[in-house]
């Protein structure tokens, strides 16, 4: 009897156990799910911070893809310069003459007679041909592209300014011409139809820094253009966006350099200008319009003498000049109170790109310590480090250096015997550069600046283009 009491309490009592893990496990989740606090359990917490690590994983990861990114955008940038600075490289002209196969664009022979410290850079002549082996309807270069190419080639179109704006004219052409295929985007397939316009232009003459700049823009505002917009609503705004490139980046800064360069003329002055610059010419116009009374002194050089035309200019607007030679401008010098000439461009490190002479220029007026004063768009200010004029530069024809036959000139080698005289060979440099130390201040339509103030305002514009 006691025995069989006690057998069925103790069932009893395993059954109200088992039942209670059974209820405690049951609410212990609900219990470790919800907190009495409200708080947040252990599974969620480790949950939250795997998120959170994997956030960070990740954020780490578009970090280096970005880095990667850019330093692939700087590589690339560097290898179209080499290939335009390493013209004696095997690779390079291997690598360049696929590029041009590739794009249907036939390579432009170099000269006969290169000069071995110059054999990295391009020696083009215009005696060869550059469309002789495009067939009509078989390229893919646009007509404006090509008659733009000729014209820079034969020179017609000269200066930085007047071959940035004939170049944005032509690819406004270009863009009004083009149709989207049915299966493709403007934003994409636009892009890759202007690159062998860029590369036709490079092989009739190598891309200025106003051009390399613009061609930025172009890109980016092809690249940019919205998706969901027409073809026509598209290409208008990107010519629209060409015009106010042009407006500006070139006429309205003009007019600001002019309204802070004529500051620095006074009554009296004698003022020398280098070659011939459309900037210059409106500066001096400007401030003679004014009311301002100075003198002008013209000093060129050859082959291109492109001071007679800034002559013809300065002297049709009633401004008293005189006209000279580099080789005299010593002479002159102690009767000159400022120096002012444009610029090819602005490089980061403070040095200035001018036509071949300014820095000599430049260096004779510093032993006198005349100012030399820059005006230049800062549109030509680039990214590129340079010190000299041999790694980079571009060479002209040689043949602009010799004399025709029958010339007055006897001292002069004429074309025909300088083929036959074959150690001769003649050099033909087209910009120099100046160092920082040479000029007194840089006009720009930002005001008045020094040459180590480059990287700020490269620094401002690309801010500019970053929230644009």
């Amino acid at each position: 009897m006691f025995s069989r009491h006690f057998l069925s309490l103790f069932f009893c009592g395993l059954v109200v156990q088992f039942d209670a893990y059974l209820m405690d496990g049951s609410g212990g989740t609900q219990v470790k799910k919800h907190d009495a606090g409200g708080g947040m359990s252990e599974k969620a917490r480790l949950k939250a911070e795997r998120r959170a690590k994997q956030e960070k994983e990740r954020a780490l990861k578009q970090a280096k893809k970005a880095e990667k990114e850019g330093e692939t955008k700087i590589k690339a940038q560097n290898v179209r310069i080499s290939s335009n600075v390493q013209a004696d490289d095997p690779k390079i002209r291997k690598k360049t003459a696929k590029k041009l196969e590739r794009e249907q664009i036939p390579k432009r022979a170099e000269g006969p007679k290169k000069v071995g410290l110059f054999s990295h850079l391009h020696q083009y002549q215009r005696g060869i041909s550059m469309t002789k082996e495009l067939g009509l309807g078989s390229t893919k270069i646009h007509p404006s592209i090509l008659r733009l190419g000729l014209q820079y080639a034969e020179g017609v179109i000269s200066g930085s300014n007047a071959r940035c704006a004939a170049l944005i004219n032509a690819m406004k052409e270009v863009v009004l011409d083009y149709q989207t295929p049915p299966d493709k985007e403007l934003s994409r397939d636009l892009e890759s139809k202007i690159k062998p316009c860029i590369t036709f232009l490079n092989q009739c003459r190598p891309l200025s820094v106003s051009m390399q700049n613009a061609i930025k823009f172009i890109k980016a505002q092809i690249s940019s253009s919205k998706s969901e917009l027409s073809d026509v609503e598209a290409k208008h705004k990107l010519c629209e966006s060409f015009d106010n490139y042009v407006e500006v980046n070139i006429h309205l800064a003009g007019e600001a350099i002019s309204k802070f360069a004529r500051q620095t003329i006074k009554n009296d002055d004698v003022v020398l200008i280098y070659g011939g610059s459309s900037l210059i010419n409106r500066v001096l116009i400007d401030a003679h319009n004014a009311g301002c009374n100075f003198r002008v002194v013209v000093v060129d050089g050859r082959p291109r003498l492109s001071g007679i035309g800034a002559l013809q200019k300065l002297t049709k607007a009633g401004i008293s000049c005189s006209y000279t030679l580099v080789s005299g401008v010593t002479y002159l010098l102690p009767e000159i109170t400022k120096v002012m000439y444009g610029a090819h461009g602005l490089l980061s490190n403070g040095y200035v790109i001018g036509a071949v002479g300014t820095s000599l220029v430049s260096l004779a007026a510093q032993s006198l310590n005349i100012p030399v004063i820059v005006c230049c768009e800062t549109y030509k200010f680039c990214e590129r480090v340079q010190t000299d004029s041999i790694v980079n530069n571009e060479i002209g024809d040689p043949l602009d250096l010799l004399a025709d036959d029958g010339s007055y000139d006897p001292m002069l080698i004429s074309k025909e015997s300088w083929n036959e005289l074959e150690n001769l060979k003649v050099l033909h440099l087209t910009y120099d550069v100046t160092p920082p130390d040479l000029i007194a201040t840089v006009v720009t339509d930002l005001g008045m600046i020094p040459c180590t103030s480059v990287p700020v305002v490269l620094r401002l514009k690309n801010l500019e283009l970053d929230t644009s």
